[in-house]
């Protein structure tokens, strides 16, 4: 371990070298952060673009502040030679860097995974990118958007009468940084063994076909691209399985995965003989019947209002969730009492709900939701500690545009 330990986290002691930008590198990075290492921030001087948005519209963002809390930031210019140099210097005693710059920008500057192992044999260095370091695409500009239409993703969002949709989170950089995260633990927890690091890949299309599982199935059973099927299940095996709207304009979800499911909604809509009903009995029968039974059920969820019929359901044991919106899920008391949320005085936002990392290592201490830096703000502390510049050589690097 080349920082120094501490009782921050499971992962405290390693250095984790984020040349992150955007969601993809940054959320990969903020999972180490939020488990205890020590994780350094570099940016261009004019910063990464969440950053250059900041400066432009003169105003913080969420994201930024989310996604690079328990950070230090310095700034690096690696189209400067000196940049370069320093670069190198940081990976000799890093363990991790993580990046998500397009395929070859970092062979390109000359600072690429080659150079920097070479430079640190048990360096992790880890790359997402959109179609990953080879294949034909390898080259295509990549964003969640574009991957959402690559993937396949967005021609199975929609209803079958209207046009491909996008979904509404960005959930493809975050599944890829995720993965990206668990390259890096993976080829950590190698390196403890073989004392040696691993360049790590991982391409947001790689990791957004697996969530068509689904769909697979009407490929391997039916031969055909499956449709836009909006609510519904994607392989259409199950029904109900839908959004209904409630008395006051709300909605919620139910599906039946289970015979007992059926049963239990049955029941709680006072009509326990559907159960028994030869025409609804069991799944397959339901599917015949498939808007006949949505009829069935919209009709009784449209009674109630949202909230009331979420409890009802839940009381039935019938798998469903109202619809929320996204100032509801920000103060649910679910997930503040579970410290998944915290709320946060923030110096650009004011009061706010931070996220915490949805990995959970229980008796592991918990560091609370904190500022994220400014572009910059650790540079004489960074290359001070860890390459011993001092606050002269520090501006005159500034002054010179290396950093």
């Amino acid at each position: 371990m080349t920082a120094p330990t501490d009782s921050r986290g499971p992962l405290a002691g390693l250095l984790v070298l984020d040349l992150g930008q955007v969601y993809q590198g940054p959320y990969a990075a903020l999972l180490m952060a939020q488990a205890g290492a020590t994780v350094v921030k570099i940016e261009p001087p004019s910063g990464e673009p969440l950053r250059t948005r900041e400066l432009v519209g003169k105003k913080t963002l969420p994201a930024m502040a989310t996604l690079n809390q328990h950070k230090r930031a310095i700034t690096l210019n690696l189209k400067h030679a000196r940049g370069r140099e320093l670069l190198v210097a940081l990976a000799k005693r890093a363990d991790v860097l993580i990046e998500n710059y397009a395929a070859g920008v970092m062979d390109r500057l000359g600072v690429g995974a080659s150079v920097l192992m070479a430079a640190n044999p048990r360096l992790v260095y880890a790359t997402g990118t959109g179609y990953g370091l080879s294949g034909p695409d390898r080259d295509h500009l990549a964003l969640d958007f574009t991957v959402q239409a690559a993937s396949g993703a967005m021609s199975v969002t929609g209803f079958p009468d209207g046009p491909p949709v996008k979904a509404g989170p960005t959930w493809i950089d975050f599944l890829s940084g995720t993965h990206l995260y668990a390259g890096v633990m993976t080829a950590l927890f190698e390196r403890e063994r073989s004392g040696r690091g691993r360049l790590v890949e991982v391409a947001m299309l790689d990791a957004a076909i697996h969530t068509l599982a689904s769909q697979l199935e009407w490929i391997t059973d039916k031969g055909e691209v499956p449709p836009r099927v909006g609510n519904q299940q994607g392989s259409f095996m199950l029904t109900p399985y839908n959004a209904y709207t409630t008395k006051d304009g709300g909605s919620i979800v139910l599906l039946c995965l289970t015979e007992p499911h059926w049963k239990n909604l049955c029941a709680a809509m006072g009509r326990p003989e559907l159960a028994a009903d030869e025409r609804y009995r069991t799944t397959p029968r339901r599917l015949r019947r498939r808007d006949e039974v949505d009829a069935l059920v919209g009709a009784w969820c449209a009674q109630f209002e949202r909230d009331e019929l979420a409890a009802k359901l839940r009381e039935a044991k019938v798998p469903s969730a109202p619809v929320r919106d996204v100032r509801e899920v920000l103060e649910r008391p679910h997930l503040h009492e579970r410290g998944a949320l915290e709320w946060f005085e923030h110096a650009g936002l004011g009061r706010l709900a931070l996220p915490r990392s949805p990995i959970r290592l229980h008796g592991a201490p918990h560091l609370p939701a904190a500022q994220n830096p400014r572009l910059g703000e650790h540079n004489r502390e960074i290359y001070g500690e860890f390459l011993g510049l001092s606050v002269a050589d520090v501006d005159a690097l500034a002054a010179d545009g290396a950093i």
